[in-house]
């Protein structure tokens, strides 16, 4: 049967597809269905649809308004990103421990005969610096983590003062006292400072997320925070930082206040049993506010005062002098650009130097001329050394060579670093010929550094300048390699930049027996219009433990027992 046929065959209306409401007529749609009846239309009230009645676009979207409306709440709330849900968590954990290490996160202890208050506060360094006012402040590199401890001296109670001052034996006993002090502080320190950095971040957390849940969360990523920079803490803990604390306010006039260099390499071993001596020292300092304790040398070490690159400012002759007086200094040496433009006209700026105190060694430098170092020769107390000369002076041999280039002149090309380099060369052959003659030298002293680096091997230390910055370098073959910055703050160029240069300048510490360098304080102070000061003390860590030092002609039999602890004097 075809095709055509089978369409023309009326079917048979389906049951089911009939509208029970209606009767059926029997008549059907072509291809089996049912027509769609017309529909009496409603008669309108006057002004259009009644109330209620959408028809066309609007019934669409009144539709989809009450789809919306049946929607789950859920459905049409977007949760946030989970990158901005941590690190609003970051943020409210951070905050809130801070807030509460801020709050309640100190505690006030007896150390020694001090009243002290330790404090925890983040860092992106870390270490601990100890404020004693009104004198100034000493920050230790005591550990890397993302806290600091921070320990205010409140007090110094009269009566264990004098306690001490009378009875010199307490002091003894006084290493174990602050030992147990400092050490039930710091237990207490790190109960509170948990309960505080939990608070503080649960309440926090209560407050911006408002769920126990999520505030409780904050509180546990706080305390674990807490643990993790402590246990950062332990792990980086440096015991000997004590040795080289940095100073600021009246206590960068004090050296003394860590004693002399002997006496801290051999005595200072661990942190918390050097403690003791600190705190006696700083009691110290306190009974003579107005006039702090002057450095006590030990006879067994020769004080070098290292500066560089004057460049014709007048105070720095005003800050040797200090210096030179202060920590009582055996030879000055200045590693050149002394000048600016090396002319005869300067040369009356020179006239201050037989006047500092102390016998000055001198180099030429690039700013330096002939003219310079001929009438520095010519005045009392000054030794130019040039072409690997030497002389003995302060109980050390010292050779220098002058720069080979004169940079003011420019009607003559300098030759730039490969006349430097071959400068340095000329001289280490010099300092291995006076070692083979058997009078080696102590220190060699050039104005650039790449000359310098040309003598490792040769001497043990070599100083040099020009580059207005300190570099410390100890070098493949032996030789340290100690580049000073411009105690004359860089000269006229202090005005050339935002901030003034700082004025810089170094005293080192050789041991009479060995002359080899044992420690160094860095002397900083601020430049042009600024009135700061800092010290740093170093160690040269290839020349300790020390030996025994022996007395010097001078010294008396009882000179030449145990050094004192630093702070008391040594006869």
């Amino acid at each position: 049967m075809d095709r055509e046929a089978s369409e023309r065959r009326p079917r048979r209306p389906n049951p089911s597809r009939l509208n029970p409401r209606r009767p059926h007529t029997g008549r059907l749609h072509p291809g089996g269905r049912r027509p769609r009846l017309p529909q009496p239309r409603r008669a309108q009230p006057p002004g259009g649809p009644a109330p209620g009645r959408l028809r066309g676009p609007l019934a669409g979207l009144r539709r989809r308004y009450r789809a919306d409306r049946a929607a789950p709440v859920s459905s049409l709330v977007h949760s946030p990103h989970p990158w901005a849900s941590a690190l609003g968590m970051a943020a409210v954990v951070l905050l809130g421990a801070w807030l509460g290490l801020l709050i309640v996160g100190s505690v006030h202890t007896p150390v020694g005969p001090m009243d002290t208050s330790m404090t925890l506060r983040p860092s992106a360094t870390g270490g601990t610096k100890i404020n004693v006012s009104p004198l100034g402040a000493l920050e230790l590199d005591s550990h890397v983590a993302p806290i600091r401890l921070d320990v205010d001296v409140d007090r110094l109670d009269p009566v264990r003062s004098q306690a001490l001052v009378e009875n010199p034996e307490l002091i003894s006993r006084l290493q174990d006292e602050i030992s147990r002090d400092v050490k039930e502080g710091a237990t207490d320190l790190a109960v509170r400072s948990c309960v505080a950095v939990v608070v503080g971040a649960t309440a926090l957390g209560l407050v911006v997320f408002r769920s126990p849940r999520r505030a409780l969360t904050a509180g546990g990523l706080a305390l674990a925070l807490l643990a993790a920079s402590g246990a950062a803490a332990y792990a980086t803990w440096n015991p000997k930082s004590v040795l080289e604390p940095r100073y600021s306010g009246l206590l960068s006039s004090a050296p003394s206040v860590v004693g002399d260099a002997r006496s801290i390499i051999s005595e200072f071993d661990v942190y918390q049993k050097e403690l003791a001596r600190l705190v006696a020292n700083v009691t110290k300092l306190y009974e003579a506010t107005s006039t702090l304790p002057a450095y006590q040398p030990d006879p067994g070490t020769i004080r070098v005062l290292h500066v560089s690159d004057v460049h014709l400012n007048p105070a720095a002759w005003h800050i040797i002098g200090s210096l030179v007086e202060q920590y009582e200094i055996d030879v000055i040496v200045d590693s050149g650009d002394t000048m600016d433009h090396g002319a005869a006209a300067e040369n009356a700026f020179l006239d201050a130097i037989p006047g500092l105190g102390a016998p000055y060694v001198w180099v030429r430098g690039n700013h330096d001329s002939r003219v310079t170092q001929e009438y520095l020769a010519e005045l009392k107390n000054v030794h130019v050394l040039d072409e690997g000369a030497a002389i003995d002076i302060g109980g050390l041999r010292i050779a220098g060579s002058g720069d080979p280039r004169f940079t003011p002149d420019r009607s003559q090309e300098d030759g730039g670093d490969a006349v430097e380099r071959m400068a340095g060369i000329r001289f280490a052959s010099s300092l291995r010929d006076q070692e083979r003659a058997g009078t080696p030298v102590d220190i060699a002293v050039v104005h650039n550094p790449l000359a310098a680096r040309e003598t490792d091997g040769t001497v043990p230390l070599v100083l040099a300048g020009d580059i207005h910055r300190r570099e410390n370098e100890l070098l493949p073959f032996g030789t340290r390699l100690k580049v000073e910055g411009s105690t004359g703050g860089g000269g006229l160029r202090a005005v050339e930049k935002d901030e003034p240069a700082k004025v810089e300048a170094s005293v080192l510490y050789l041991d009479r027996a060995t002359k080899r360098l044992q420690a160094w304080d860095e002397i900083t102070l601020g430049g042009l219009g600024l009135t700061s000061a800092e010290v740093s003390r170093h160690l040269a860590e290839e020349n300790t433990p020390l030996p025994t030092p022996s007395p010097g002609p001078s010294s008396s039999p009882a000179s030449s027992g145990p050094a004192p602890p630093p702070g008391e004097p040594s006869g």
